[in-house]
This record gives C-alpha cells, sequence and structure tokens, in this order.
C-alpha cells in the first residue's frame, strides 16, 4: 500500500493493521505452545470444551437441517430445554454463523476460526475509534488496536469463553456511537450497532456501554461545549442506546427470564484481590484465575503513564484520562461498584469480566500521549520509573514466574528503543526556522490556519465547527472560530509548510483538517498525514519551504528510515510479549482447568453408534453415562438427561437429583442416568455405552468397543392415573429416597430398599455423619504392609470398608452414594460384576449406579475403595425386580399414546379412545409450556412431579402441548415499540429535510442563528 492512498484511507489501513498483528499474535502463541490447531495439546478447557465447541456443533446440525428440535426447543439436551435463551447466551453472535461453513468433524477448528476473527475485529474496531478520536500516524492506531486486542483479559480469560469476544468487539463500536451522537450523524447506524452488541452477547455488551458512556461523558467535559448542546449530545446518545437495546428485547428478555428460571448454583461473595496481583497483570507472561488480566503491552502502558507528563497535551486532556484510567482501575476492586459492572450479580468463576474495559481505556489514554507528539525524555523516563515501581510491588505476587523478566525487559527496550526513534524524527522540524514552518498562507473561500508547534487548549470535536491555534502561525478570517480544539471545523483551509514544521505532523501537536476542512500538508514521510483523521483530502502545499533541494530529499529519507525502524521495533515488541502472553496462559490454563479432547476417533465413534440407534421421537437415545464432555448429545448426538448450560431450568436439576441423577458445576451440568426405571419413565429405548474417556489421567484404561443396549420402553406420551385431590404433584414431593422418587414416577413398586450392615477397613462401625445427610462416614483406610495375614491382594481387600445388604435373589443391585468419591464393587457373586466410579466434592455429586445382579443367597457385599473421605446415605442400596418392570413398561405401552409427533416447540399425541386420569410428557415441566386436550384452549401445562402433563377427562382422543419461552412476547413488544419509534423518527427527519431542501430561505435563515457550519440534529 503506497503512502498516497494510506493518505486517503488511513481508517481502513489501520483497522487492516491492527488485523494482522492480532492474528499473527494469537497463532503465534498457540504454535509456541503446540496448542491446537498447531500443536497436540487441546485448547478446549473448561467452558470452551464443555459449552461452546457443543452449543456451536448443535447450531451446525441446526444450520444443516439435522437437529432434533429448533429455535424454541433443544430436544437432545436435558429430556427437552429450553434453546432460544442459550441461543441468545452462546450463539447469538454473527461470527457463529461461521460454523456453517466448516465440515461436522471440524467443528473445533471452526470455533477457532471464529476465536480469532473476533479478536482481530476488535483490534480493527479500536483502530478506526482512535483515528475518529484524535487524528494521528495510522500505523500507530494499528499498533494499538492490536494492543487492545490482544490484552490480558483477551488472551487469558476470553480465549476460551469465545462469547465474551464480543463484548470486546462492541465496546469500540458502542463508542464510535458516542462520537456520532456528538456530531449529530449516522443515528440510524449507531442504533443498530447498539442492537447488534447486545443481541450477540447482551452481558459483554451491558459492560461496553457502561464503559462507552464513561469515555462519552469525558469527551463532552473536554469538548467545552455549552451546557445545552452539550446535554443534546447525551440525550442523543441516550435515545439511540434506548432504540438499540428495544431492537434487542425479544432476545435480551428471553435470556434475562431464563436466568431466573434457572438452577441458582453458587452464591459468591466478591473479594478484592491484593494490590500486587493487580500490579502483576500488568506486565507480560502472568496469569491468574480470579484476577484483571490488565496487560496491554508495554508500549500501550508506558504511553498511557506517560500522559500526565505529557506538556505537550493539554492539562484537562492529561488531567481527564488519567483520572478515568484511576476511577475505573478503583471501582473494579470496590464491592458496590463491582456489582454495578457486572449486572448486579457476583459472577460464578472470574470475579473480573469488566476487565477489558480498563484495559480499552489504558489504550485509549495511550493514544491520546502519542497523538500529541512522542512524548520527551522526561516523560517517558517518568512513565519508566511508575513501570518499575509497578514491577517492584508485582514481584511479590505469586503469580510473577520467572520468565515474565527478561520478557518484560526485551519488550520495554524495544518501545523505549521505538518511541525515542520516533522523537529524534520530531525534534528536527522542532527547531526550524518559524518562516519554514509556516509555510504559504493563502485564502481558499474561507479563513486559513498556519500550523504551529502548540497543541489545541482543548480536546478535538470533529465537526463541531471549532479550531484552535497556540504558537506560532497566522489565522486569516473565515467561517470557522477559534475555540479550543485541535481540528480546523469551518470553512477554512489548514496550511502547513511541506517537510518542516511540527504542525505537519498531528501526532506532534500540529492542527489537522477535520469537519469540512482541507488539509494542505507536508511530505513528511513519519507524520502519517495531517488530514489523515479528517474528513477532506490532503493537498500539497507550495511554500518557501518545499523541500525539493537534496539536502530536504536526504533528510526526509534518514527521517523514513528512522520511523521504519521504530515501527519494527514497535510491532516487533508488542507481537512478542503478546505471543509469550497468551503461550504462558494457554499453558497455564491445563495446569488447574479441566481439559478435553477434539473430535476425534471416541465421538466418531460415538456418533455412529448413536445414528444407527436412533429412533426419535418413538424413543430416546442415549449417548452414554461415560460421558466426553458435559454435552454429549449436542456433540454426537442422541436424546438424553446430560445438559450443561448457565441457563439449566431449575426444575430439570432438582428433577433429576430426586431420581439419584449427577452433576457438577454446583448443579448446572446434569449428567446422563443409567437406571432401567428412569430409561423406562423418559422413553430411553437405546443407550449407547463407551468405555471411560482416554484424554482424562485419571480415568482406568480401558480399550473395550462402543456398544449399545436397547430395551422396550414406553412412548414419550403416556396416560397416569389422576392424582388425589390436594394430593402435591410438584418436584417437592419427592422424599429423600430416590429409588422411592422413581417408583413414584413410574406408578408402580419396582425397588426393595434393604437395611445396611457398614463396616470401616477395621471392621468396625464407621461414625454417623453430621448434620442434614443422614449416613455414615466413609474414611480412606490407613495403608497397611503385607504381613502374616497373607499376600498383599488379600491384605488389600481385607483392609476396605464395605456395605452387606440382603436382596432379592436375581434382582438388579444399585448404589446411591452421592457424597462419595471411590470406586464401588460386587463380591461374592457368579456374574461379572461391574466398578461403579462415583466423585464427588463442593461443586459436584455422584450419580447412581449399577454394580451388578444379587447371588441366589441374596447376600450383597459391596467393596468400597475411596479416594476421600465421604459419606454413604441410609437406603444407599436399591434391589431392582427387573420382573416387575417390565409388567409396569408393558401397561404404560398399552395405555399410552399411539402416534407422538415432535416440531421444534410443538408436540402432538393421539390417544386411546376413553382416555382418563394424566396425559404425561416425558419432559421437564420448564416454564413455557402450555398445552390443551382435543381442540379445547391452551392452558399453562400442569406438573407430574417435574414432568409436563395435561388433565384428561375421558373424551379426549389427542393432547397439543406448544412451547413459548418465558419473556419472549414481552420482549417481542418492547422490540416492535421500538422499531416503531425509530421509523417515526426517521421518517420525521426525512421530512424535515425535504422541507429543508425546498425552502432554502428557511435554511439559511436557520443556519444564520446558529454558529458556522453547525450540524442540524435530528430527534435522536
Amino acid at each position: 500500500m503506497n503512502r498516497s492512498t494510506l493518505r486517503g484511507k488511513p481508517r481502513p489501513a489501520a483497522a487492516l493493521l491492527a488485523a494482522a498483528i492480532t492474528v499473527t499474535a494469537f497463532c503465534a502463541a498457540d504454535a509456541v505452545a503446540r496448542s491446537y490447531p498447531f500443536g497436540p495439546r487441546t485448547r478446549a478447557v473448561n467452558d470452551l470444551g464443555n459449552q461452546y465447541v457443543p452449543f456451536h456443533a448443535h447450531l451446525w446440525d441446526l444450520l444443516h437441517g439435522r437437529a432434533d428440535g429448533g429455535l424454541l426447543v433443544n430436544w437432545q439436551s436435558g429430556f427437552g430445554s429450553s434453546f432460544l435463551p442459550d441461543l441468545g447466551t452462546y450463539l447469538s453472535s454473527p461470527f457463529a454463523l461461521l460454523v456453517a461453513l466448516f465440515p461436522r468433524d471440524e467443528i473445533d477448528l471452526a470455533v477457532y476460526v471464529i476465536t480469532v476473527l473476533k479478536t482481530a475485529s476488535a483490534g480493527a474496531a479500536m483502530a478506526w475509534l482512535l483515528l475518529r478520536l484524535r487524528p494521528g500516524r495510522w500505523w500507530a492506531a494499528g499498533l494499538l488496536g492490536s494492543a487492545y486486542a490482544l490484552c490480558g483479559w483477551s488472551l487469558a480469560d476470553a480465549s476460551y469463553n469465545p462469547m465474551w469476544l464480543d463484548g470486546l468487539v462492541a465496546l469500540p463500536l458502542l463508542c464510535l456511537v458516542g462520537e456520532w451522537a456528538l456530531s449529530g450523524r449516522r443515528r440510524l447506524l449507531g442504533v443498530l450497532i447498539v442492537a447488534l452488541a447486545w443481541i450477540a452477547n447482551f452481558y459483554t455488551a451491558y459492560m461496553a456501554t457502561l464503559g462507552a458512556g464513561l469515555l462519552l461523558l469525558l469527551r463532552l467535559w473536554l469538548s467545552g461545549l455549552p451546557r445545552r448542546r452539550a446535554l443534546a449530545a447525551a440525550g442523543r446518545a441516550t435515545a439511540t442506546v434506548a432504540l438499540g437495546v428495544g431492537l434487542a428485547a425479544p432476545l435480551v428478555t428471553v435470556v434475562y427470564f431464563g436466568t431466573k428460571h434457572a438452577y441458582p448454583g453458587r452464591v459468591t461473595h466478591f473479594a478484592p484481590v491484593a494490590t500486587e496481583d493487580v500490579l502483576a497483570r500488568l506486565l507480560p507472561t502472568t496469569y491468574g484465575f480470579g484476577s484483571p488480566a490488565l496487560f496491554v503491552g508495554t508500549t500501550a502502558l508506558l504511553l498511557a503513564l506517560a500522559l500526565p507528563f505529557h506538556r505537550a497535551a493539554p492539562v484537562r486532556v492529561r488531567a481527564g484520562w488519567s483520572l478515568l484510567v484511576v476511577a475505573v482501575a478503583l471501582s473494579m476492586q470496590w464491592t458496590p461498584t463491582h456489582l454495578a459492572w457486572h449486572a448486579f450479580a457476583t459472577p460464578n468463576g472470574s470475579p473480573y469480566r469488566q476487565t477489558f474495559v480498563l484495559c480499552a481505556l489504558l489504550v485509549i489514554a495511550a493514544w491520546h500521549t502519542l497523538s500529541y507528539g512522542v512524548p520527551a525524555r522526561r516523560a517517558l523516563a517518568a512513565a519508566t520509573a511508575l513501570l518499575a515501581l509497578a514491577a517492584a510491588v508485582a514481584s511479590r505476587s505469586g503469580l510473577v514466574h520467572s520468565y515474565a523478566w527478561p520478557v518484560l525487559l526485551l519488550a520495554t527496550a524495544g518501545a523505549l528503543g521505538g518511541l525515542l526513534l520516533l522523537r529524534h524524527t520530531e525534534a528536527p522540524r522542532s527547531t526550524a526556522p518559524a518562516a519554514t514552518r509556516a509555510g504559504s498562507l493563502s485564502g481558499a473561500g474561507g479563513g486559513c490556519e498556519a500550523a504551529g508547534s502548540g497543541s489545541g487548549a482543548g480536546e478535538d470535536l470533529a465537526g463541531t465547527g471549532t479550531a484552535s491555534t497556540v504558537g506560532t502561525g497566522a489565522v486569516a478570517a473565515g467561517s470557522g472560530s477559534a475555540a479550543g480544539g485541535g481540528l480546523v471545523g469551518g470553512t477554512g483551509v489548514a496550511v502547513s509548510g511541506s517537510g518542516s514544521g511540527s504542525g505537519s505532523d498531528p501526532a506532534a501537536g500540529g492542527v489537522p483538517a477535520a469537519g469540512v476542512g482541507v488539509a494542505v500538508g507536508g511530505s513528511d514521510p513519519g507524520a502519517g498525514d495531517g488530514s489523515a483523521a479528517g474528513e477532506g483530502p490532503a493537498v500539497t502545499g507550495s511554500g518557501a519551504a518545499a523541500g525539493t533541494g537534496a539536502a530536504a530529499g536526504a533528510g526526509g529519507r534518514r527521517r523514513g528510515v528512522l520511523v521504519g525502524l521504530a515501527v519494527v521495533l514497535l510491532v516487533g515488541a508488542q507481537v512478542g510479549e503478546a505471543a509469550a502472553t497468551s503461550a504462558a496462559a494457554t499453558r497455564l490454563r491445563l495446569n488447574h482447568l479441566d481439559d478435553y479432547a477434539p473430535w476425534g476417533d471416541r465421538q466418531r465413534g460415538q456418533s455412529e453408534a448413536v445414528s444407527e440407534a436412533d429412533g426419535w421421537p418413538a424413543y430416546r437415545t442415549d449417548p452414554g453415562r461415560e460421558q466426553t464432555v458435559g454435552n454429549d448429545p449436542m456433540v454426537v448426538g442422541g436424546q438424553g438427561a446430560q445438559y450443561y448450560s448457565s441457563l439449566t431450568a431449575d426444575v430439570l436439576s432438582r428433577t433429576l437429583t430426586a431420581l439419584g441423577d449427577g452433576w457438577t458445576s454446583r448443579g448446572r451440568n446434569v449428567q446422563s442416568l443409567d437406571n432401567a426405571v428412569t430409561d423406562a419413565i423418559f422413553s430411553v429405548g437405546a443407550r449407547v455405552h463407551s468405555p471411560p474417556d482416554q484424554h482424562q489421567r485419571w480415568n482406568p484404561r480401558d480399550s473395550t468397543p462402543v456398544t449399545v443396549s436397547r430395551q422396550d420402553v414406553p412412548p414419550l406420551v403416556t396416560v397416569r392415573p389422576a392424582p388425589a385431590p390436594g394430593a402435591r404433584t410438584g418436584v417437592s414431593a419427592f422424599g429423600p429416597s430416590p429409588y422411592r422418587n422413581q417408583e413414584l414416577l413410574l406408578g408402580t413398586r419396582v425397588y426393595s430398599v434393604p437395611a445396611l450392615t457398614v463396616r470401616t477397613a477395621d471392621g468396625e462401625q464407621p461414625e454417623r455423619a453430621a448434620g442434614d445427610r443422614a449416613g455414615t462416614v466413609i474414611e480412606v483406610p490407613r495403608t497397611k504392609g503385607s504381613g502374616a495375614q497373607g499376600s498383599r491382594g488379600r491384605t488389600a481387600a481385607a483392609s476396605r470398608p464395605s456395605i452387606a445388604a440382603q436382596c432379592p435373589a436375581g434382582s438388579e443391585v444399585y448404589l446411591w452414594a452421592p457424597h462419595f468419591s471411590g470406586t464401588a464393587r460386587l463380591t461374592d457373586t457368579p456374574a461379572r460384576p461391574l466398578t461403579g466410579r462415583f466423585t464427588s466434592d463442593a461443586a459436584k455429586i455422584a450419580a447412581m449406579q449399577r454394580l451388578g445382579t444379587a447371588p441366589a443367597s441374596g447376600r450383597v457385599r459391596i467393596e468400597l475403595s475411596p479416594t476421600r473421605t465421604g459419606t454413604v446415605p441410609d437406603g444407599a442400596v436399591g434391589c431392582l425386580d427387573t420382573a416387575r418392570l417390565r409388567t409396569a413398561v408393558q401397561r404404560l405401552d398399552e395405555t399410552g399414546a399411539d402416534e407422538v409427533t415432535v416440531s421444534d416447540g410443538t408436540v402432538r399425541a393421539q390417544l386411546p379412545a376413553g382416555s382418563t386420569g394424566t396425559a404425561v410428557l416425558a419432559a421437564p415441566r420448564i416454564a413455557g409450556w402450555r398445552c390443551a386436550a382435543d381442540g379445547a384452549e391452551t392452558k399453562p401445562a400442569a406438573t407430574y412431579y417435574g414432568l409436563v402433563a395435561v388433565p384428561l377427562d375421558g373424551s379426549a382422543t389427542s393432547v397439543t402441548c406448544t412451547f413459548h419461552p418465558p419473556g419472549l412476547r414481552l420482549g417481542a413488544a418492547v422490540g416492535g415499540a421500538s422499531l416503531l419509534t425509530l421509523v417515526l423518527l426517521g421518517t420525521l427527519t426525512a421530512v424535515r429535510r425535504r422541507r429543508s431542501a425546498r425552502h432554502p430561505a428557511l435554511r439559511t435563515a436557520g443556519t444564520t442563528a446558529t454558529r458556522p457550519r453547525e450540524r442540524t440534529t435530528s430527534a435522536l
């Protein structure tokens, strides 16, 4: 791209450079870390593997017409979950649609590419914003734009939570909307950007909106506008945000109400981290899950720290931006403002999710520093001293590793070297003769201004019709007015000498053209072109110092070489330390977060098994108890209980827990329950059995093939006896025993629950559990050496805790121990016993496990191998009578629906004539279900112990249930009202413009009453 092109299109050039630097550093970091897709290490950690990749896989299926369900109901997860809230939480970003372009078995690559594109787009948007805020070097804007995109929050937190990256993109765009509100421009586009930001991810968009609002308030204060004009601009911005959020309301309200019906999970309280940890996260290669990732690169940090000492910048600019950065930083550590940043709810997990806003402010402050010229050596020395002080305090933090110091030193050397070189290219121009700086002045239909070596007295606002000059030069009478800006906003022409004088370089404190002015600039190769940030083109002037001599040419070439070397140093430092920081975060995350393998042979085999056995909606196919991720049904197919979302319904989690299911993530990640009774209740006719995931190191090594078991089950809709009048039929009706709760839903007694005899490894009776958990304490046995008792194997077996019970011969033995960790195994049984694996801690409980068949004697002994101290509840063993279960299933099948059809959020069932009692749909009774018998009026569905139910009076031969997510109607009404308001205001503005065009005299009279060149604003 040649220089003339860059002068004409500096913002696109800066955006492209920012995106290129971002992509290079991001991918280089993964290559260094040997992370997917550039190495063998997986990047699917935590929620990336458990949620984002599976949800994108489900979106792929939806876009290709292969999903079970639609936009309203996801029939693959949680036995039927509301999908629109999940769509608005995880998949509503426009970038998510790109997943359709990739093969299904490359879903991990699709999510990676989307992540890279989002990050690069954030950098491009910030680079564009910087040149809109202040004129300056296009490549410097690109460099700082990439610093924002590659901030610590982006690399350490958002890279494996891709939905947060939409907030990273939204913040600079919302700031641009604020700038348009200041000048009364692009009103419709501003509303659409706000709406898109809130649709893409309303959670981070809320934080970005707060950040953009703070920036707008500062800009209004720095502008010095009259109070009426400032209030008008603030009103336009408020109206724009209100209308944009209103347009996004159909999705935002659905997500909001989804959170109200979700399982509560953990209630956390905010505790600010230590100061040394906060300062440590400013440095490269530091990482800590619960601390704010403030890294923005050493160049941006030095420039931001230098702003208070940069005398070329106006005092109000220095004070305003410095105070805003400090205020936002302090707000992150104070509980009331912390809650305000997070929508008044402390999040589960990382407590500093608003960090990207502070990173953006640091980058913008750095840009303001550079736009007034490279700071003097004293300012850079002061900034370096502050950085050294911060590093000294941070050295006490455990987040700083030894490799951070060489990276910091190299980055600091590169940043200071590049900045000093840039400063050197500006120094000769500042001492040039005044006549050379002044150039040739001529009138051009208005006033003209000679760019001086000073700086504007206030913050520039493009398009406000104001201009300011400080230093040498001459101002001819024109239609612009001097009002403290830094940009020429009237009809005047700004003229500078070609090749000398700091006025020809906007980054050095000169006065470029903006608004409708025309800048006549010089040929300084390092200036970045004074008109670059304005609206008018640059025209070469014809001053006395035209730079046509050999000496001037040689000086220009020398400055060009120095500027090029400075760019190499600054870009190299930025790419190097960002790549190192990202690589370090990628490696360190694997040490303390759970990780999952990308799509491979295991998922391929499971998917093929599910596809062959699938019979939906005649019956469900569960992908299996041995899960790979928290959302296996979305990845490999099928229709199971397993489901992990921030919006997991409360009724689903409580119902499955009452039936003996396990969960992780404090109840929001429900698991598959491998149980014959629950399979009959939920119409699971096929179940896939896989070996434990070999990617997880703690799983036993197992190479058995994938198999599928089948059983006869009732249809999806069954008919049960009507409950007794006044009887409770909600989830609250369940008791403490999961075996009795299963029988309650089944309608038949099929279990015997024997008394237990629990013994410790020493053969003694264990202690009773304290608190509300009725049961006995199981402790890890003490290690014993081999001795006279026999071989090591017998000694080890004799030293394990055990459970003894009496079951009917031939019954299936189940163990329910939600707070036990370890393995359990039947002994003294002729059949090959199964090994039940249980895992529980503060965030998870273990699911009920089938252990095998009771022997002919009925004496059952279960051997326990605990891995930590836990409890075994009273009534932990259940003995299933399979004959009774078959009889119950046959009866439900005979009285159940003859035919069931399912289409997205609608279920229709044809019933036998004369059916009475209650029709039960084997799906959780989440909020939003409405049902009707035959053609009657739909009513909110009843509940049958947590499932969807419809009362029958004997006359109905069909039932229809439809699902509408709570909040959808309200959101549609708000969205419609916002759209109507936007149309009316747009029509009013168009009518005003047409009337003004038809009556030029009225337009002239109106403009003479205002300041010259002031833009006419609309109702927005």
